[in-house]
């Protein structure tokens, strides 16, 4: 018996995260990528980037003072955060300059551009715009995806250029 497909407007609605300061982690993900604190609970803080309930929840609820998963074992490799627009990824960019995060990776996919980093519990997080899925390459009626290096330069023009031009 084959199960039928999910429900095509099924997303993912939130991640919660395992941190080992819930201060530190707090302040990163509010102070350097822009998310704002919806609720606190002991041990506990939930952040989202609208009026959402939450999309980040951060727990120090079995894992204060922890440290992260050593190498070659399994759980999260990253979380993706779709921005709105290359320029908001642009900005997101000059915000972790300022705030000396260092980037893992800076990918062109074809389809979307994306940022990759760890956050201070060595979580992955990819920070990603799409590009218009009509412009999606298609090869045989799938889409045709690639990773390659992402100009920098050129994506922080955008923000000289007047929003929404």
């Amino acid at each position: 018996m084959v199960a039928p497909a999910l429900d095509p407007r099924t997303t993912i609605g939130h991640v919660h995260l395992k941190v080992s300061d819930l201060g530190r982690a707090e302040r990163f993900y509010v102070d350097v990528l822009g998310f704002h604190v919806t609720a606190r609970y002991p041990g506990a803080a939930f952040l989202a980037a609208g009026d959402n309930h939450h999309d980040v929840g951060l727990n120090t609820w079995e894992s204060a003072g922890g440290s992260p998963p050593p190498r070659g074992t399994t759980g999260l490799f990253h979380v993706a955060i779709r921005l709105p627009s290359r320029r908001h990824l642009a900005e997101v960019l000059v915000r972790l300059r300022e705030a000396d995060v260092p980037l893992e990776g800076a990918s062109d996919h074809l389809v979307s551009e994306a940022l990759y980093l760890h956050d201070p519990d060595q979580n992955g997080i990819e920070l990603y715009a799409d590009r218009d899925p009509s412009t999606w390459p298609r090869e045989n009626g799938r889409i045709k995806m690639a990773t390659l290096p992402l100009d920098l330069d050129s994506l922080l023009s955008e923000l000289e250029r007047e929003p929404g031009g």
